[in-house]
């Protein structure tokens, strides 16, 4: 299944850039402390920056219950989400779940959607990388690397193990989505603050909402409901 351009002119695109995983956290609290309210699994939560980001939002009614989980950093639960059959979670455990940027450094990425489905009874914010994005000035120049991928002379701690496009990305969101894996898909992407007239220009060059998407969005964003 691709994206279709129909699509695509549906999706909002906000500016902004996160140099360090902790201004992702402040973006994800600012653009969704809203949903993120009870019980909230922070899956990949490296330092869990969200669970002290998050305190100032709960209210008497609905405390925030957090629990971060990551195979690093300073989780809640120690987990290796590529070596788990099931998360230790009952069925509609929680009100929300947060997975920004960690499906595609997973060999079991479907798999481990699918628990994040499993385990959620409200929302699950998800974000997944434009990796075309990343890839376009190494390749157009004909030099240079990108992060996450590529061969370094010893084995990485860590790499990207999908490369896809931002309306890769739309289509597997919209694809689980008719399959009625959930009732409702928020989708918007992120790109990169520049200056007006660079991006009029841009625009102008790549008139297609598809092409440029893929070029120069940086994150795909996606709110599921289920």
């Amino acid at each position: 299944m691709t994206a279709t351009l129909s699509q695509t002119k549906k999706l909002s695109v906000e500016y902004v850039w996160f140099p360090e995983r902790k201004d992702r956290s402040e973006y994800v609290v600012r653009r969704f402390s809203h949903i993120l309210k009870g019980r909230v699994l922070d899956v990949g939560c490296d330092r869990a920056y969200l669970k002290q980001l998050l305190a100032p939002h709960a209210t008497p009614s609905l405390p925030l219950d957090y629990t971060g989980i990551d195979i690093g950093g300073t989780p809640d639960i120690t987990i290796n989400l590529e070596q788990i059959d099931r998360l230790p979670f009952d069925d509609r455990s929680f009100d929300a779940i947060v997975c920004t940027d960690v499906l595609e450094h997973l060999d079991n990425f479907h798999h481990v959607f699918g628990e994040l489905l499993r385990v959620t009874r409200g929302s699950a914010v998800i974000s997944l990388p434009n990796c075309w994005s990343a890839a376009r000035q190494p390749i157009a120049r004909g030099r240079g690397s990108f992060k996450h991928y590529g061969l370094p002379l010893d084995r990485p701690m860590d790499r990207h193990k999908w490369f896809f496009s931002l309306t890769e990305a739309i289509a597997f969101f919209e694809g689980h989505r008719q399959r009625g894996l959930f009732r409702n898909l928020t989708l918007h992407a992120t790109e990169k603050p520049r200056p007006t007239p660079v991006r009029a220009l841009r625009r102008i060059r790549y008139p297609d909402e598809l092409h440029y998407l893929n070029r120069y969005a940086h994150t795909l964003w996606a709110v599921l409901e289920v």
